[in-house]
């Protein structure tokens, strides 16, 4: 017999509803046709990784800005050393 396998949006959907406590989890288990246990180890996941839905991107996009930065500057350098020999050819 094959495990089910569940879509990410149906997870979280029923990850939220358990997380709302609005209903008990036995009742949103035969609701879903999911086990009880099933659905706190998905409120688990859920609540571990809230935190990241509100961490700062902006100190990686600095480092990424920066590193291409440095490579366009490379380049720069590269192509005005070509256009200086190019033109000491001419």
């Amino acid at each position: 017999m094959q495990r089910k396998r569940y879509a990410p949006e149906f997870k979280a959907k029923v990850a939220f509803e358990a997380l709302k406590g609005e209903d008990t989890l036995s009742s949103i288990a035969s609701k879903y046709g999911i086990h009880p246990n099933q659905i706190t180890t998905w409120k688990k996941q859920l609540q571990s990784g809230m935190k990241e839905v509100f961490k700062d991107g902006r100190k990686k996009t600095g480092e990424k800005n920066e590193e291409l930065e440095n490579k366009l500057y490379e380049e720069i350098g590269r192509l005005k050393f070509e256009l200086d020999w190019l033109k000491k050819k001419l």
